[in-house]
């Protein structure tokens, strides 16, 4: 397969050509729709808009934002003119969006009201104390000597910002012809997107991808679900995130697809959406599966025109796996891994993969893409079937680190191997397993415990309907074995039972020595669970007589 070298806006283009009258984005649960061609204009509109604010090539615009309907119309604007979108954590608060808008020297920062308890308005109001007094466009704040505009996603206006219908409005006094020329300048090696890494431990970093990067990537993991133009994908995953950007509306784009896009994770409008589009692909981290799967009226929704989609994001338990298998008729679900260094995906499993090489493993590595388990210490490549760290090279590799050349060092090697900093092992298959990370490694008195093997053997107690198994702090051995459970709901386990259950079936050193009974876990916006959260968390319970 040839490589895509094409850019965003160029895709968009040939496929609006070849599909203009297709949904291609639809949000169910308002009857939002848009064809390729009206998506298409609307883009090329607020593109226009965009290049009268004084947005061009190079230009850092940040979004933060859920999924609402004009978030890809900013992606794909944005993209047309050369300009750089930044995707921002929706979970964020005020002194993290500081360190963001500094650190990627943000000329532009779009926003919606706020999500959960945080009010954005309020939020970029208090940071930006010259917004009150300024002409919009004509920002000058003393923290932030980059940030010209702001933008409010939707029909409200606020002091300062520009709303999306101005936009679309200044957007008419612009000619056609200025934005051809920047389109055109536009290249598929170019930066279109900086994400920044969840920055679970130290600062967050500010991934550069490129058009060649996602795209490519897009298009093999929808061939990995064999997607055409007649698959449509229900969406409920956050779009500043690479599963939701890429996974999501790159796999569909290069396929020529439809979306069924949800603003904000509901289990309920993510059923709905499925049956009243018939949709055939779904995505999801292990946790909105399970949410769906546990849901009161699960039972009233009809799934049958699901085939396919994808579980990622963490690691997948395979009851869950076999669950959305059979309840959800989701024969050809995959699974795929990746980083977002990674632009995410190196490996996935096909619809064709045998169902135990489904639920055991994260598959093969990506068309394009060469993936290796390294020796940490050597760097030299392990044995089939010996642990090591999981590296790619290939079309796949982000461009760096946003002004952090010594993280992108430390990252790709001399090589150009992407280390991951995940631990695992290649079968003797080719398929690849991921047994743990570097940093989730649970050292017990200098003894090597990986959460995911005991996670496995305790998913086999029926009771337990989800579980996360994390290092607890102990001064004696360094770190103890805590697991974190969380109970089918009318069940009861005590924690002697749960180490009970572990003796004689795995070594001592494994069976956990704290076991706590939880409703939840912290999780990052993208749904990831913060294990080193966990391990602090326990502390708190201990002292709580917990355990």
């Amino acid at each position: 397969m040839e490589l895509i070298e094409k850019t965003l806006g160029g895709l968009l283009e040939e496929q609006t050509a070849a599909f203009p009258d297709k949904e291609f984005i639809v949000y169910s649960d308002r009857n939002l729709r848009f064809t390729y061609s009206q998506f298409n204009e609307r883009v090329d509109r607020l593109a226009k808009g965009l290049i009268a604010i004084g947005i061009g090539k190079d230009s850092k615009v940040g979004i933060w934002a859920t999924n609402v309907p004009d978030w890809c119309t900013f992606m794909f604007a944005t993209a047309k003119i050369g300009a750089i979108l930044v995707t921002v954590n929706i979970e964020y608060k005020s002194h993290e969006l500081e360190y963001l808008v500094k650190q990627a020297d943000l000329d532009t920062l779009c926003i919606i009201d706020g999500y959960k308890d945080s009010d954005y308005v309020q939020i970029v109001n208090d940071l930006l104390p010259e917004l009150k007094t300024s002409q919009r466009g004509e920002l000058k704040a003393e923290k932030f000597p980059e940030l010209r505009n702001l933008i409010f996603i939707g029909q409200e206006k606020h002091r300062g910002m520009y709303n999306t219908q101005e936009l679309l409005l200044l957007g008419q006094h612009i000619d056609d012809a200025d934005l051809r020329i920047a389109f055109e300048a536009c290249d598929c090696q170019d930066v279109v997107n900086m994400q920044y890494t969840s920055g679970t431990t130290g600062f967050p970093k500010g991934v550069m991808l490129t058009h060649y990067n996602i795209l490519n990537n897009g298009y093999n993991i929808g061939e990995c679900q064999k997607f055409t133009e007649k698959d449509v994908l229900c969406l409920p995953v956050p779009l500043f995130h690479c599963f939701g950007i890429v996974l999501g509306v790159m796999a569909i784009l290069t396929h020529g697809g439809s979306m069924a896009i949800v603003e904000k994770f509901d289990p309920l409008v993510v059923m709905a959406s499925v049956q009243k589009e018939k949709c055939t692909a779904l995505y999801g981290v292990p946790t909105m599966f399970i949410a769906e799967l546990n849901h009161p009226m699960f039972d009233i929704f009809d799934f049958s025109s699901l085939r396919t989609g994808i579980m990622a994001g963490s690691p997948c338990p395979m009851e869950t796996m076999k669950q959305v298998i059979e309840k959800m008729n989701m024969a050809d679900v995959t699974i795929a891994y990746g980083l977002t260094e990674a632009s995410p995906v190196m490996t996935q499993t096909v619809t064709d993969d045998p169902i135990e090489k489904r639920v055991s493993t994260v598959g093969r590595e990506l068309h394009g893409i060469e993936v290796k388990v390294l020796n940490p210490e050597t760097g030299e490549e392990c044995e089939v079937e010996e642990q090591g760290e999981l590296c790619c090279r290939g079309y796949n590799s982000m461009k760096g680190y946003y002004k952090n050349p010594e993280a992108t060092a430390a990252c790709i090697d001399k090589n150009g191997w992407l280390h991951s900093g995940d631990l695992g092992i290649k079968d003797v298959d080719g398929y690849f397993r991921v047994t743990g990370r570097i940093k989730d490694m649970i050292i017990r008195g200098g003894e090597n415990i990986y959460p995911r093997e005991i996670e496995e053997f305790l998913y086999t107690l029926p009771e337990i309907k989800d579980i996360q198994v994390a290092g607890v702090p102990d001064e004696k051995f360094g770190e103890q074995v805590g697991a974190f459970i969380i109970l089918h709901d009318g069940k009861t386990l005590r924690s002697e039972d749960v180490k009970d259950f572990c003796r004689g079936k795995i070594s001592r050193h494994k069976i956990p020595k704290y076991v706590f009974f939880v409703d939840g876990y912290p999780l990052t916006a993208s749904g990831k669970i913060q294990k080193y959260k966990i391990g602090e968390i326990a502390l708190e319970l201990i002292k709580d007589g917990q355990g």
